[in-house]
């Protein structure tokens, strides 16, 4: 709130005073904000790894503390605390997905037997200590940053005003906490009734092309080659996570990482195996017997589909680089800015003096000068260790610390434009790591100890913009609430050393737990890990020499093409193509239900509060659904690397289950009735105030 100064200009005033001696950093609100760390961090784990894409986790993170502290009559600037602490998880999370499982799938993770192995105590240490500096790192330089930016007039952190309004309705008694639980035990039992093979996750069918021999004639020359192949075709899986995710991000979003989908299995899969089927399916099928894992023509068939798909996700990385660099080059202007505001916001912050009130208070500016120094230092021996090269690992530390610093100002400077949800981490990312590996190479470090230095350097600096823009939005909820910054500081160090610690984890259990049950682990169909499949196959092919560049140029190609007719999101479409069919077509459907209700709430003639309400109501909804689905996926993942044999706990004997696909149809309907007929039952009176929209 502002009230007016003899100079004409509005004072800014705190929800909480300044003077106020309300409680705010307790060890209730520290243990419920660590809890919802590691708990909202491993769903967005799970939810990254499977879909590409992760949900701001301050939303959830404020309806679940305000719930748990009311019980205890907790204050606001509690819920605020704990809050903070919470929506932490989801960035280091963010930031170690999209990297991390990079050193597996670049296979430079290996075990004694010389094979890529995710798991051992050394990967890790290796893991947390890359998660550690990095978040450390950006809550010290979002630390340097924090007053000039949240002050910033230009900066309207849509997100933060939201979710400081979320706090304000709590104090007046709605939460929204029964929609968020009540879809989280609705996404919880449908994910433990499919992982116990109650029904079909999907069906899938591959539609055989007719063999003919295709001709080629030009003059005198004339060529021949057979033809066949086919397309697999697949239903949308039953998930309440995907169809959350494309709720939130809404029908057109949706349809655009469906379009990729479609592309990639509509178009590409079919064109390769129209002209190689009739070549590779005998020599499948010959390799599969001499291997004793021949089943039938189909399956072979359909192996053979997503052999090709593999082919086909190299043109997809190079679609999601060039869109990355588009993203960047689109962003120019506010990169520069933010730039430029770094600088200007260091001298300032060194610059300070004078009585500094309890909202404004930051950590030590001296103690934040030690920080960043020992994270460089840290930084340093873990490369070295990685490359046992001083010079490589001396260049690698100070390419982490500018690109970190400069990252890590300009994400804080988008997540105050667009906000955390539209935050292009993995674009900028892209670049530390392109420009890494150029200088691995121009140093002669090539080989694994390259491939180590360029993936560190990248999830460093993944890890410290995803935290710096985190961190600066939940700064703003608390310049907004007036909370202390110190303390909110403080706890996020808490918390980030926490997630450090724990966030490994999610991902050896999904990965382990996934090979349990017959796939392939990370970068595979169920574990796809997009953005860490990029990063893997770009620091391979720029370090060692061996990248598949005529498949990543047409994939570029095919970007700049949408760039050209204007597609909105190029880089969605070919997180699209990256995923399986099931995947997007899921979110499609999501995206497809949101659609619908906004056309009711349209037709029903809402207005503008109460089509806020309707969007609040169902964005927690969706991600209650996100929720239950990840957390249930956690469990049943954990259960099959302990070997628990959960998929006989129903009576198999009988030939109905798994029930048919018609049957898991439903769940489709359950889901959708859910986020329509929900939100527009509460979207309450006309005459009743507005709440900023969650997706503003």
């Amino acid at each position: 709130m502002s009230e007016p100064t003899g100079s004409g200009k509005p004072q800014f005033r705190s929800y909480v005073p300044a003077e106020s001696t309300m409680q705010e950093a307790t060890l209730r609100a520290l243990i419920v904000g660590l809890l919802m760390c590691v708990i909202l961090g491993a769903a967005n784990a799970y939810l990254g790894l499977k879909a590409g894409m992760t949900i701001a986790a301050t939303y959830p993170a404020a309806v679940i503390g305000m719930a748990v502290l009311k019980l205890f009559k907790g204050t606001i600037l509690e819920e605020n605390y704990a809050r903070t602490i919470g929506s932490i998880g989801e960035s280091v999370a963010a930031g170690c997905i999209f990297t991390i499982p990079a050193f597996f799938i670049a296979k430079v993770w290996v075990g004694p037997d010389g094979q890529a192995q995710f798991w051992s105590w050394g990967h890790y240490f290796e893991a947390s200590a890359i998660m550690l500096v990095g978040a450390m790192i950006g809550i010290f330089f979002v630390t340097v940053l924090r007053r000039v930016m949240v002050e910033d007039q230009d900066l309207p952190f849509p997100e933060s005003v939201a979710a400081s309004e979320i706090h304000k309705a709590g104090r007046t008694g709605g939460t929204g906490a029964k929609f968020l639980f009540v879809a989280m035990g609705l996404g919880a039992v449908i994910q433990a009734l499919k992982s116990l093979q109650f029904f079909a996750e999907k069906a899938e069918w591959f539609i055989r092309f007719k063999t003919s021999q295709l001709g080629f004639a030009k003059g005198a020359a004339t060529a021949s080659t057979t033809t066949g192949g086919g397309a697999l075709i697949s239903t949308p899986g039953v998930s309440p996570a995907y169809m959350g995710v494309g709720y939130i991000i809404g029908p057109t979003l949706a349809a655009l990482n469906f379009t990729g989908g479609l592309l990639a299995w509509g178009l590409f899969v079919p064109l390769l195996l129209f002209f190689a089927g009739p070549t590779l399916e005998p020599q499948l099928t010959a390799s599969l017997q001499a291997a004793g894992k021949y089943v039938n023509a189909e399956q072979t068939a359909i192996q053979m589909a997503n052999l090709m798909w593999g082919k086909v996700r190299l043109v997809a990385i190079g679609g999601m680089l060039m869109s990355a660099a588009f993203t960047l080059y689109r962003m120019r202007k506010s990169l520069a800015s933010g730039l430029g505001r770094a600088i200007s916001d260091v001298k300032k912050a060194a610059t300070a003096t004078g009585t500094v009130s309890r909202t404004e208070k930051d950590l030590n500016f001296k103690l934040v000068l030690m920080g960043i120094g020992a994270c460089a230092v840290a930084t340093f021996g873990l490369y070295f260790y990685f490359t046992q090269n001083l010079v490589a690992a001396l260049v690698a530390t100070l390419v982490m610390i500018v690109a970190g610093f400069f990252f890590s100002a300009v994400s804080g400077n988008l997540v105050g434009l667009i906000g955390s949800s539209n935050n292009p981490i993995s674009g900028l990312t892209l670049s530390t790591l392109v420009l890494a590996a150029l200088l691995m190479v121009a140093l002669g470090v090539t080989g694994n100890a390259g491939v180590f230095a360029v993936l560190g350097v990248a999830a460093v600096v993944c890890v410290a913009a995803a935290v710096a823009g985190e961190m600066l939005q939940d700064l703003k909820v608390g310049h907004i609430l007036g909370g202390t910054p110190w303390r909110m500081q403080a706890g996020d160090m808490i918390g980030v050393v926490v997630a450090s610690l724990v966030m490994f984890f999610p991902l050896v259990i999904l990965h382990e737990g996934d090979l349990k049950l017959g796939g392939t682990g990370l970068g595979g169909s169920n574990l796809s890990a997009p953005q860490a499949g990029l990063m893997a196959t770009l620091s391979q092919g720029i370090v060692g020499g061996d990248m598949a560049w005529p498949l990543i140029i047409v994939g570029v190609l095919m970007a700049i093409g949408f760039i050209l007719v204007k597609v909105r999101s190029p880089m969605l479409v070919c997180v699209g193509m990256y995923l399986p069919l099931e995947t997007s077509f899921a979110i499609f459907i999501g995206g497809l239900v949101k659609g619908l209700l906004e056309m009711r709430s349209k037709k029903a003639g809402h207005n503008d509060a109460q089509k806020a309400r309707v969007e609040n109501n169902g964005v927690l909804l969706a991600s209650g659904l996100i929720a239950g689905e990840a957390l249930i996926g956690l469990l049943f993942a954990g259960m099959a690397v302990g070997d628990v044999k959960f998929d006989q706990w129903l009576p198999t004997a009988s030939s109905m289950f798994p029930l048919p696909f018609g049957v898991s149809s439903l769940v489709f309907v359950v889901i959708a009735l859910l986020l329509i007929l929900t939100p527009m039952k509460n979207a309450g009176r006309p005459e009743d105030p507005a709440p900023p929209s969650a997706m503003m």
